[in-house]
């Protein structure tokens, strides 16, 4: 039987940009720091919020999936994201997805479940930095001010006419998740150096 186990090499969607990208943040001198977090777990969960199922989850994941719209609950390595009343993205490390697949599906038991590996789907760019806000809001129509967009906030929004999930991360200083779709990684990733030049 023939070897069908992949030989080449991962490529993350922007590894080609990753130069660019540090060249911004030494230029910037820190003030927007840019960088891609390639290859994350993202991993779609879609049940009933309501249902045993969605306790069990938690409990398997270790963390409680956000049921307030547009927020984001972290537990250690994991993230999880609300996409709406019965969808959440769950982020993890890297090659962590079908362990996540696994956790969940055995906590949900015979409940309805859907849960689907989407890594492939996006990558993530981590935006930081005391002007960070103040970049995404030049190409993105949500109002980032803290208060109404602060830590532990997430959205479904446009940034540059690209379609991304918007993340506030909720550590000190940790700026925002971009994920958006690896076939306009490169034109979203152009737009942010273009815009980040005003702080070089």
């Amino acid at each position: 039987m023939a070897d069908t186990a992949p030989t080449a090499r991962q490529r993350s969607p922007l590894a080609h940009a990753a130069d660019r990208l540090a060249a911004a943040t030494r230029s910037s001198r820190g003030v927007v720091r840019l960088a891609e977090l390639p290859f994350l777990a993202q991993v779609n969960v879609r049940l009933d919020a309501k249902s045993p199922a969605a306790d069990a989850v938690g409990l398997a994941l270790g963390l409680q999936l956000p049921l307030e719209p547009d927020t984001v609950v972290r537990a250690g390595d994991l993230t999880a994201v609300w996409l709406g009343p019965d969808e959440w993205l769950v982020v993890g490390r890297p090659g962590t997805q079908r362990d996540l697949e696994s956790r969940v599906r055995s906590a949900a038991g015979g409940d309805a479940v859907s849960v689907t590996d989407v890594s492939a789907q996006r990558t993530t760019v981590l935006v930081t930095g005391p002007r960070a806000r103040d970049l995404l809001s030049h190409g993105c129509p949500l109002d980032l001010h803290r208060r109404a967009f602060g830590p532990g906030h997430c959205a479904q929004t446009t940034l540059a006419r690209t379609q991304i999930l918007l993340v506030a991360r909720d550590e000190a200083r940790a700026g925002f998740w971009v994920l958006v779709r690896s076939s306009f990684a490169g034109y979203l990733t152009d737009w942010l150096l273009d815009a980040a030049v005003e702080y070089g």
